[in-house]
């Protein structure tokens, strides 16, 4: 015979490389308050490693201003910084930073009643200080899998920024 489960379980945290639906990588996130960021790519659950101010919060800041200042003249477009994107069931990520067309201005994202943004947003900008990093590939797979339109991604030490586009 089938058990609930004990509400008074402690709830397992995130493990690197823990496979999870996004249901479950959300229940345990959230019982980890002091976890300032976690994505699930396909599945499989990431954490960051630390972030320096020259490869990665500097360039960042950078195009959050970049984008902050485009989205200022157009109306219905947002832009958004490490913000949770839920974009199907296996995939819940935190870009560096996002820009999204209002659905009532013809974007194709979702505002859920909890205030997470569902779907692709129509733009995502993220930043590595070098090649090789690991979740860099599986992200612009699965961004551009669910319709994200452009990826960009700056690899800050080889001063390359990278822009894929999907369809």
């Amino acid at each position: 015979m089938f058990a609930p489960p004990d509400p008074t379980a402690r709830i397992p945290p995130l493990v690197p490389g823990d496979r999870l639906t996004r249901d479950e990588f959300e229940r345990r996130y959230t019982a980890m308050p002091n976890l300032k960021k976690a994505e699930l790519i396909d599945g499989v659950v990431y954490l960051p490693s630390t972030s320096t101010w020259l490869y990665h919060g500097g360039p960042r800041a950078d195009l959050i201003g970049w984008l902050g200042t485009y989205h200022v003249g157009m109306p219905g477009v947002c832009t958004g910084a490490n913000t949770t994107v839920r974009l199907d069931a296996v995939n819940e990520m935190q870009p560096d930073v996002a820009l999204i067309v209002l659905p009532e201005y013809g974007g194709q994202i979702e505002l859920d009643a909890d205030g997470f943004v569902s779907g692709a947003p129509e733009l995502v900008a993220d930043v590595a200080p070098a090649p090789g990093t690991v979740d860099v590939d599986e992200k612009m797979r699965a961004y551009c899998r669910n319709g994200v339109r452009e990826y960009l991604f700056w690899r800050v030490a080889d001063r390359i920024l990278d822009s894929v586009l999907s369809n």
